[in-house]
């Protein structure tokens, strides 16, 4: 039987999948739960800045608004977080939910600045997707092991300051992967230095816009409605990040595409989630 795990595995490009057996088989309900289990309010980090391009790219804010949307129809209060270099992107898609900037500071500035939006927000659980995180030399580094750190808040303070989280890969080198970093590490196409920042549980998938979309699939069902966006929203989010300046992230290019998918072969994943959502609900 298909699970939501081999839908947003499909088509991967990157090798990502090679982590999944280092994870639980059904590790999307498994960060299901565990939001779940942790009612009230949830922060979403995200945004990847492309330096080549000198703008944020497209994955990382659709599918964070997956997880806001879905999260705010079930009784939670939601809000983003990001850094400057991402704010236009994730406010294009935020709707009326606010979104918070990070400094982009050093290690003790940064760890003060987690420190006090804990205490102001008082999330109860903080979710990660496509977010770059530190590596072990204490950089940034994007998918060709350039030093992104200028470009980069340190929002990994966030995760290592909070109980309860959930991150979101597709590369390796994105916060949460430090559950995996030694697996990471030693397989083929994924960095040879990961990101060393983990959460409680890790997701991966072969977008990290569609990881959100799974995790939105997987509290559909143990919420018993469909909390999915339609196709037209989730394309409408894709495009107001494009508009807003966001490229797509392999090729830099300013184009409404997603991790080099254009818009009709991104559609399958979310079109796949809502067949799979559908018939566990009826």
């Amino acid at each position: 039987m298909t699970t939501i795990e081999d839908i947003i595995l499909q088509k991967d490009g990157r090798n990502i999948s090679a982590l999944r057996p280092y994870l639980p088989s059904n590790y999307v309900e498994e960060a299901a739960d565990l939001i779940l289990a942790h009612p009230g309010k949830a922060l979403i980090v995200t945004g990847f800045y492309i330096v080549y391009a000198s703008a944020p790219e497209t994955d990382g804010p659709p599918g964070a608004a997956a997880i806001g949307e879905a999260l705010s129809r079930i009784g939670y209060e939601v809000a983003y977080v990001t850094d400057q270099y991402s704010m236009d992107a994730m406010k294009s898609v935020a709707g009326d939910k606010r979104v918070i900037e990070f400094p982009v500071a050093g290690h003790k500035e940064s760890a003060d600045a987690a420190r006090h939006i804990l205490e102001t927000e008082s999330p109860s659980v903080v979710i990660a997707i496509e977010r770059a995180g530190l590596v072990g030399d204490g950089t940034f580094r994007n998918m060709h092991g350039t030093d992104i750190s200028e470009y980069n808040a340190k929002i990994d303070h966030l995760f290592d300051q909070h109980p309860y989280s959930v991150g979101i890969g597709d590369g390796g080198n994105e916060i949460g992967m430090g559950n995996l970093r030694d697996e990471a590490a030693s397989i083929d196409r994924l960095p040879d230095d990961p990101c060393v920042t983990t959460t409680t549980k890790l997701m991966v998938a072969s977008v990290s816009n569609w990881g959100g979309l799974g995790l939105a699939a997987a509290l559909s069902i143990k919420k018993g409605e469909n909390l999915l966006p339609s196709i037209e929203t989730e394309n409408g989010w894709v495009h107001a990040t494009y508009e807003s300046g966001a490229v797509d992230g392999p090729t830099g290019e300013h184009r409404p595409y997603v991790d080099g998918f254009a818009l009709d072969e991104y559609n399958s994943c979310l079109t796949d989630l809502h067949e799979h959502v559908n018939a566990a609900l009826s």
